[in-house]
């Protein structure tokens, strides 16, 4: 598959302790051809972290897609109808984004963005980043498993000892992920 002809939505959610991971996977897929929408949340936009400033994350992000970042609701309105994106990645994706996309809430841009791709009856790629996957937010992954078009990244615990509900995507699966989404299928195994 020729990842030039991928027009590709990113989203970013507040799972700020993997944006290091998560960023060399936006350059990976650039690098490989595709041309990269950025979108984020609220948080995202606005959080100053111990993991990093979001002004720098932002910047880290336009340079690398060569776009301007979409980050309001208004201006992710548009995704479906008029960007029309072959696929649209959110990672990482928390279990709040989760929660929202699985009870149909459209209060940020990126859950905006997601509701306008899906209307377009394409794939919808999600690598989870959650501290309740196993908890409370467990329905709604099951929900969105069951859900036409949604794709999960490969996930597992992180840390099964310390935070036996935390569950976190295999990140470096992300292209692998979006090749098998584009079939129409779901990559396998899932569970890792």
């Amino acid at each position: 598959m020729d990842f030039k002809k991928i027009k590709l939505g990113w989203a970013l959610t507040g799972s700020f302790c993997n944006f290091q991971y998560v960023f060399p996977e936006i350059e990976k897929i650039k690098n490989v051809g595709a041309d990269i929408y950025p979108i984020i949340s609220y948080s995202t936009d606005s959080f100053d972290t111990r993991f990093g400033k979001a002004e720098e994350w932002k910047e880290k992000l336009r340079d690398i897609t060569g776009r301007e970042i979409i980050s309001t609701i208004v201006d992710a309105e548009p995704v479906g109808p008029e960007l029309k994106l072959d696929v649209m990645v959110v990672a990482p994706c928390t279990g709040n984004t989760i929660a929202k996309l699985a009870n149909a809430i459209t209060d940020t841009p990126v859950t905006m963005a997601c509701k306008a791709h899906l209307r377009n009856q394409r794939p919808l790629v999600l690598a989870i980043a959650t501290n309740d996957a196993l908890g409370a937010n467990a329905k709604n992954i099951g929900l969105l498993l069951n859900t036409k078009n949604v794709y999960f990244v490969p996930f597992g615990q992180d840390n099964p000892i310390g935070k036996p509900n935390s569950m976190i995507a295999k990140f470096d699966k992300i292209e692998a992920t979006i090749r098998e989404a584009l079939l129409g299928k779901q990559i396998q195994p899932l569970l890792e």
